[in-house]
């Protein structure tokens, strides 16, 4: 097999039948080793490391990665398009039946990748559009890339870039930086269209569309449900005893919460529209769980006087409710 049809497995040193798991690790580490940044000036890793995404773009996505087991290498040139890929299922049925197995057009024994007997598809499609409808342009397939995001630039919105691998005229793939613009409150899942920066046309066709899938990382302090945030607010036994103001972080700053008095770990507080604001609708709230933080300082003396003041506000036993539920 030429160079610019090297195996994708091979690319990434993992067997045919790797769990995807398998597949991203052995990507992790190879790109790891072989990016640009870690090897400056040196055109064999950049043009490994290139090979190594273009692989890991197939071969993560079980759609991509089940054609390219069934066609090999051509199933670039189809891009990945499952409906030329059945097309091209009916055309070989219907040359088997004609002319017997084994004894297909140009001399082609029965898959699309090998050395022997290789076929271009380009001229294979061409015949095989001639007969089905009249040639003419046809659109590119639509390409799927994902761009992993801080929470932040999430949150607030963003310019990044995104490479991705495109086939180039002669068969071989090769990385393309796009710009993307993300709105402000996207999340993860969330598909970003660029269009006509997918797969090129055929016949002058236009090209596909390319779909940016959105991962946003964790943040150290927020969660996030929607356009939802959380955190967690420790506060101490004098603040959860007499109540009053506190200060909460946000995203855009810290704010004032009033604390209840007599206020208990677990207990969950609502900051309106201090969540995610995304670029179209309204912003969401920041949830306040509080957590109620027992002193650690002080002599034994202190602590023991301390708790037997504490001791005497209580008139009920706490556990009671437990202890009625466990019988």
């Amino acid at each position: 097999m030429s160079e610019q049809h090297e195996d994708l497995y091979a690319v990434l040193g993992v067997s045919r039948d790797a769990s995807e798991d398998e597949i991203r690790k052995a990507y992790r580490k190879l790109a790891r080793k072989h990016h640009p940044d870690l090897n400056p000036g040196d055109a064999e890793a950049e043009a490994r490391f290139k090979r190594i995404s273009a692989a890991y773009e197939v071969l993560s996505k079980p759609e991509k990665r089940a054609l390219y087991d069934e066609f090999g290498a051509d199933a670039e040139k189809i891009g990945y398009d499952p409906e030329r890929a059945e097309e091209y299922r009916q055309w070989k049925r219907r040359a088997e039946a004609s002319a017997g197995f084994g004894g297909m057009p140009g001399g082609f024994g029965g898959g699309f990748g090998g050395a022997e007997g290789y076929v271009d598809l380009e001229d294979l499609f061409g015949d095989l559009f001639a007969r089905g409808r009249p040639r003419g342009p046809s659109r590119g397939a639509d390409a799927e890339a994902t761009l992993r995001i801080g929470f932040m630039d999430a949150a607030r919105g963003t310019t990044a870039s995104v490479e991705v691998p495109k086939p180039r005229p002669d068969g071989g793939v090769e990385m393309s930086q796009l710009s993307l613009t993300i709105p402000a409150g996207v999340d993860t899942g969330k598909k970003l269209r660029l269009a006509g920066q997918g797969h090129p046309g055929r016949q002058g066709g236009s090209a596909g569309d390319l779909y940016v899938r959105i991962e946003v990382g964790d943040h150290p302090v927020f969660t996030r449900d929607g356009t939802d945030l959380g955190l967690t607010l420790p506060i101490t036994v004098p603040e959860a005893l007499r109540g009053g103001p506190v200060e909460v972080p946000t995203l855009t700053g810290t704010v004032k919460l009033k604390i209840p008095a007599g206020a208990q770990t677990g207990q969950r507080m609502r900051l309106r529209g201090k969540g995610i604001e995304p670029a179209s609708g309204a912003a969401g709230d920041l949830y306040v769980t509080l957590q109620v933080m027992a002193p650690e300082g002080g002599d034994a003396e202190t602590r023991e006087r301390l708790a037997a003041e504490l001791d005497a506000l209580y008139d009920a036993d706490v556990r009671a409710e437990l202890k009625e539920k466990a019988r």
